[in-house]
């Protein structure tokens, strides 16, 4: 087990795990996979802002997809309703035929 970060790089056991990552180091297992994220770490404010609104377009383009296909459900929906012929009247007999 390794604790990264930066340039730097740890080898360290189980029990030293938790004080590394509180101090900011990544821990990665011994496939080479991150384990655990260190604490503290920041994300530049033009980075935040960006994937703020990158979310923000995909959730109007999910809201109006959503409508669209709630649309498109109700459109087949009345396709496929079974189509009813209006009833057709008796024919009336006049009294004495």
């Amino acid at each position: 087990m390794r604790a990264v970060k930066g340039n730097k790089e740890y080898t360290i056991g189980e029990s030293q795990q938790k004080s590394y990552q509180d101090a900011g180091f990544d821990i990665v297992g011994d496939d080479g996979r991150v384990t655990a994220y260190g604490r503290g770490k920041t994300v530049p404010y033009d980075e935040y802002m960006k994937a703020v609104k990158e979310i923000e377009h995909l959730q109007n383009i999910a809201a109006e997809r959503y409508t669209e296909n709630e649309a498109l459900k109700a459109e087949i929906a009345a396709l496929q309703a079974p189509k009813q012929e209006p009833a057709k009247k008796a024919e009336s007999k006049k009294a004495g035929e």
